[in-house]
């Protein structure tokens, strides 16, 4: 009965607000982490059971036998933005498990051009134009634990997001994820769900003031006043992130008593129109197939496709695309090195991505 409740209270929050929501809200918090992941089409919410999980479905994190640390670094947009993540994670005792993580992602050194040109008409020198940086940030603490079955285990994040776009302006907002996972007996089969913004993410945003009047003062060269931004309307100042659902099954087969290959189908549902495969006025529905093989526990082959998208044509007709990806990785005495060939995060066209992460196992040390 109390489930019942929270879903209907759920489902009232999510049609209250989608009418005054941003279909796209702290986006970077979709792209992702860790290559191992990236290499499977970030199929993997059934199946993650390392560090990472505390980003991908905190419940995997009870799975830890020792602390773990996860790093990671890609670029983004042709090296413009840098994509940071590092994540922590401890086992509590051997029913509940505790982690923390931070995301960056960011664009450094941008042109204030504002300044360029001033009402004398004279045009500013690149080098001598102010420079800023707008990044977002992702503060999240993940707990796992296994209630009464061997089985089965939940896992929580609580998530503090902080947004900034050099002096201008400033945002802060906090969220929380709910994840399950559902293990069989003979541990060959893995169900996972992943709830995102659970109770809706909310950002609220700080303008700095006067930034869009008319007039930002005398040029200090003394060629009069400068340019301002031609009396733009301050933004809105709250964004909403509606929750979204991604659930996966996961199969493993073993080939003998070396070799070892999964299989995880996962579907995205997130409540808003998109170009997704599956799409309506009131939800969308994208899916990612990948596998993982391995040999020994040592070596690592990976492959995915996922992003199935509805790619208009320039006749207006719609045609399926999709992104495939590629990934290896090696383990060995504690340390993960892992390798994803993937267009990282994005929805386009564009170029593939070479991403590495790491990830240290205490049992190195011991």
């Amino acid at each position: 009965m109390r489930n019942i409740f929270f879903f209907m209270l759920l489902t009232g929050t999510i049609i209250s607000v989608k009418s005054q929501t941003r279909k796209y809200s702290n986006e970077f918090l979709n792209i992702g982490v860790d290559a191992a992941a990236f290499g499977k089409s970030n199929a993997v919410v059934a199946s993650t059971n390392d560090v990472n999980s505390g980003y991908w479905n905190p419940a995997g994190l009870i799975n830890i036998k020792d602390k773990q640390l996860a790093l990671m670094h890609a670029s983004y947009f042709a090296n413009i933005a840098n994509y940071d993540y590092a994540a922590f994670a401890t086992p509590i005792d051997d029913k509940s498990a505790i982690g923390v993580s931070v995301i960056r992602f960011g664009v450094d050194d941008i042109l204030d051009t504002r300044a360029l040109i001033t009402s004398g008409g004279d045009i500013t020198p690149i080098e001598e134009l102010p420079r800023f940086s707008t990044a977002d940030y992702a503060f999240t603490l993940s707990y796992s634990r296994k209630p009464f079955n061997k089985n089965f285990s939940y896992g929580v994040n609580a998530k503090v997001i902080r947004r900034v776009i050099g002096d201008f302006a400033t945002a802060w907002g906090f969220g929380l994820d709910a994840g399950l996972l559902l293990t069989s007996k003979n541990k060959a089969w893995k169900f996972g769900i992943m709830v995102r913004d659970l109770t809706t993410t909310y950002n609220s945003w700080q303008i700095e003031d006067g930034i869009f009047d008319n007039d930002l003062g005398d040029d200090p060269r003394g060629n009069g006043s400068i340019n301002a931004l031609n009396n733009q309307e301050a933004p809105e100042t709250t964004e909403i992130t509606l929750p979204s659902v991604r659930m996966g099954l996961n199969k493993t087969f073993t080939i003998n008593r070396d070799i070892f290959i999964d299989f995880e189908a996962d579907g995205n549902f997130r409540f808003a129109q998109t170009n997704d495969v599956i799409s309506n006025a009131s939800f969308s529905i994208s899916p990612a197939f990948g596998f993982e093989a391995n040999f020994r526990k040592l070596i690592f082959l990976r492959g995915g496709v996922g992003n199935f998208q509805k790619v208009k044509q320039f006749d207006n007709t719609n045609e399926l695309g999709f992104q495939p990806n590629f990934g290896v990785g090696f383990h060995y005495k504690g340390v993960s090195v892992d390798y994803a060939l993937t267009d990282i995060g994005d929805q386009s066209v564009s170029l593939y991505s070479n991403v590495f992460s790491l990830r240290i196992d205490w049992s190195l040390f011991r």
